[in-house]
């Protein structure tokens, strides 16, 4: 005969002749000879090398056994903690032995109702769950096999990952800013310009934006190149320099109505250079310097003509009054004097009523 203990967490496979005839846990056992005793730990689960014993009466009373569909996840914990995740197979456990608690989901549907953030957040679920962020300045549009099915706020998302196609398309509610650059157009005078164009916008319907329409930021692209080329268009050069500070204020009006159908709300436009051809621009600067000149001669022209006039009022006043005439003499004689460094005299002694003579003749 053969003595076996078993301790508190385990359990026993009794065999005879190849048949299982017992099951036993804790205690001290006597079996003869050809009755085989096979140890297991209660608190690990049961071999899959047994699935065969599975259906056995005697054994399946003492199995906890877990099917686990190819639609199907098994979440084990232990301790209330979160272990690991078991994959669509069959799984036994010891029933009343083992420390473990399993929930099943379905992962049929990419919906996911009774799992917690906390557990789909586990790096064990990274093979099983897609997730997606949207930020606090985002939204998002929730597409299920190429279908529109909702609008997503900020957060975080999970869903299941399985035979469903999920895509999420994002945009951005702040306001954005768009370029129209390089465009080459033609005036009504076939004149040959480029010009840079700048738009601000915000997207304020999104299921328009993604959803109505495809590749919106090209469309309004589109929009914005063609609204600035049919009125430039319409403009010779010469209408266009000098109205070109209203083509912005006039593009956007035309802009923004169009707009509204891609779901966005163009804020502002602006012209932001006309680059002209080297020709035109030779063309110009000569037109600014003979300008420049028309208007100094002209200053010139009035200049001299005020000085004229000055003087002439100035000579009939004198003439009218000769103490002023006394007075305007004597300051050009102070003038005079104050340019002269050195003084020779020479002749008879009375050198002062000489000079008086001289000043005062």
């Amino acid at each position: 005969m053969k003595k076996v203990t078993l301790q508190e967490n385990e359990a026993a496979l009794v065999y005879k002749n190849n048949q299982l005839i017992n099951v036993i846990f804790k205690g001290t056992y006597w079996f003869f000879l050809g009755e085989k005793v096979e140890r297991f730990n209660t608190s690990e689960e049961f071999p899959n090398l047994y699935e065969g014993v599975f259906n056995n009466d005697l054994l399946k009373d003492y199995l906890e056994i877990i099917n686990v569909a190819d639609d199907e996840l098994v979440l084990k914990y232990q301790n209330n903690n979160f272990q690991s995740v078991m994959n669509p197979g069959v799984y036994a456990f010891w029933k009343g032995k083992n420390p473990y608690k399993f929930q099943k989901v379905s992962i049929a549907d990419y919906t996911i109702a009774d799992v917690s953030k906390v557990i789909l957040e586990k790096p064990q679920l990274n093979l099983y769950v897609r997730n997606y962020r949207i930020e606090s300045y985002e939204q998002g549009l929730l597409f299920v096999d190429g279908k529109f099915i909702e609008l997503l706020s900020a957060g975080n998302y999970f869903w299941w990952k399985n035979s469903q196609t999920i895509t999420v398309a994002k945009g951005d509610t702040r306001q954005q800013n768009m370029e129209v650059n390089g465009q080459e157009i033609l005036t009504k005078d076939k004149v040959q310009l480029r010009m840079n164009f700048s738009v601000q916008y915000q997207i304020v319907d999104f299921i328009k934006a993604f959803a109505e329409n495809r590749e919106f930021e090209n469309q309004l692209y589109i929009i914005i190149q063609m609204a600035l080329r049919t009125l430039v268009g319409t403009m010779t050069f010469d209408e266009l320099m000098d109205q070109k500070n209203k083509i912005a204020e006039t593009l956007l009006v035309e802009i923004t109505q169009k707009a509204e159908r891609l779901g966005v709300k163009v804020i502002d436009a602006g012209l932001k250079d006309i680059i002209l051809p080297g020709e035109i621009r030779d063309i110009m600067n000569q037109v600014l310097v003979a300008e420049k000149k028309a208007q100094a001669n002209s200053i010139m022209r009035r200049e001299e003509t005020a000085s004229t006039r000055s003087l002439l009022n100035t000579a009939k006043l004198m003439e009218e009054n000769q103490m002023l005439y006394k007075l305007k003499e004597m300051e050009y004689i102070e003038k005079i004097s104050e340019k002269i460094n050195t003084i020779s005299v020479s002749g008879s002694g009375n050198i002062v009523s000489e000079l008086k003579q001289i000043f005062t003749k």
